[in-house]
């Protein structure tokens, strides 16, 4: 089996072709038991953000689990697959590990070591679990990424001076306006991202925040939480016509203001400039409108050089984030390493159990008149001369998994009990390679991390 990443993101795709690769909430647990039941896919999960959306897999084949990633995206957005296939990428076992462990980090988000996307590989994790469409190796695979995350964000300083994107579109503004305590700004959507906007033009001491949502009720407890002012949906017009500042962020999955409603905006305007910040994923704000006289607006793909100065600060601590997912990989590859002795241990008991069964039939059939109690404690007592007589061979095959010649003792332990052409004991098992660990140093936090969420 193979660990295989696939996606894209804003390094590989412009925001044009992104938005069209994208999964509402609603729609991630269907495409992700469509993906899990397409062939050699085992395990599947999804990272879906504003700059990403990427798989996790387990496969039998890296190949076949490619063409059926892209025969899929070719059939649920309708689009050839020449179309995308030069933005897609791919990852496969150390490589894959490497990538999600960097994202955890923020290390391969847009703004350099932001904390979003911890959250939002929680997510992805906790949705996959609840749609049972991972096993063994993601189950364990992405709580890791988690605690790499955590591990990175506390021994270093790549969390200082917190940012997002919402954070940079807030930035953009200030360069652009300078202070903003005299600026009304009207945020478009409720949302996560919407909050976090909201949160930095609180901190910002801006003069007025509106807040505008198809549904209002969410309107109003966004506005509630920053001393602002919801507006019903049918008044937004009224809303551009007098702030300063557009920043929008919803899921719609089509534009909400087109360039005929600034035309009629900017008419009542006065031509008074307006800047309006799109973070959107897809676009909430026709492009159209930059053409739209005294209307300056901004893609989330612009906001790339704002977020330039915070990345100077952060760099400085990549090489020590390098350090800490170099040994976070020796961890996992050491827990990878255990289960190539799983499929002996399941060997075994398939052959001893078919074993013990056979015999108890064959008993019984000699023993017609044993009472209850003594089949029971017949089964019991042979139950435990096998568990006892297994234990040792399961123990040692344990203690050498992963080590040197560890393959050849293994099949040694199969051969004597005859269990190597057993269907169980052929499975497949993931295997990075012959890594030399540098370090165990964070073997303790990983597992303190991962007990504390019911992985160990």
């Amino acid at each position: 089996m193979y660990i295989l990443a696939a996606g894209i993101n804003y390094r590989t795709a412009p925001v044009e072709i992104r938005e069209k690769f994208t999964f509402t909430k609603d729609e991630v647990p269907d495409v992700l038991q469509k993906i899990r039941s397409m062939n050699s896919i085992m395990e599947c999960s999804l990272v879906a953000t504003c700059n990403r959306t990427e798989f996790y897999f387990i496969v039998d084949n890296i190949h076949c689990g490619e063409q059926n990633l892209l025969m899929f995206l070719q059939e649920y957005f309708n689009t050839d697959r020449s179309e995308f296939r030069q933005y897609l990428y791919t990852h496969a076992n150390e490589r894959a590990i490497i990538h999600l462990f960097k994202v955890a980090c923020g290390l391969d988000s847009m703004v350099l070591g932001e904390t979003q996307i911890l959250g939002q590989v929680r997510e992805a994790y906790d949705v996959a679990l609840a749609n049972n469409t991972i096993g063994t190796i993601l189950k364990q695979l992405l709580p890791h990424a988690i605690c790499v995350g955590k591990r990175c964000h506390t021994e270093t300083d790549i969390g200082k001076n917190a940012v997002s994107i919402s954070y940079a579109a807030i930035e953009l503004a200030k360069k652009i306006f300078g202070q903003l305590n005299d600026k009304q700004v009207l945020i478009i959507g409720a949302g996560k991202m919407s909050e976090l906007t909201a949160k930095h033009l609180n901190s910002s001491g801006v003069e007025q925040v509106y807040v505008v949502n198809r549904t209002y009720q969410r309107a109003q407890e966004l506005a509630e939480k920053f001393n602002g002012i919801a507006v019903e949906w049918e008044n937004i017009e009224d809303s551009l016509s007098e702030v300063d500042i557009v920043v929008s962020s919803t899921g719609a999955t089509d534009f909400v203001i087109d360039k005929k409603i600034m035309e009629r905006v900017m008419i009542r305007r006065k031509n008074r400039p307006i800047f309006m910040i799109d973070i959107a994923v897809p676009r909430d704000l026709d492009p159209e409108i930059n053409e739209v006289d005294g209307v300056f607006l901004y893609d989330i793909d612009e906001l790339e050089g704002v977020v330039e100065a915070n990345k100077k600060l952060r760099e400085q601590e990549v090489n020590v984030i390098d350090t800490i997912i170099e040994e976070e990989i020796d961890n996992f590859s050491t827990w990878l390493d255990t289960l190539e002795v799983i499929p002996l241990i399941k060997a075994l008991k398939h052959k001893t159990d078919a074993i013990y069964e056979n015999t108890m039939e064959s008993l019984y059939n000699k023993l017609p008149d044993l009472s209850e109690r003594e089949k029971k404690v017949i089964r019991k007592h042979t139950k435990s001369i096998i568990n006892q007589i297994l234990k040792q061979p399961i123990t040692h095959a344990k203690e050498v998994a992963g080590k040197k010649y560890s393959k050849e003792q293994i099949e040694l332990i199969a051969e004597i009990f005859g269990v190597l052409e057993e269907p169980c004991y052929k499975a497949n098992v993931v295997k990075l390679g012959n890594r030399k660990p540098k370090s165990t140093v964070c073997s303790v936090k990983s597992e303190k991390y991962l007990a504390s969420i019911g992985r160990l």
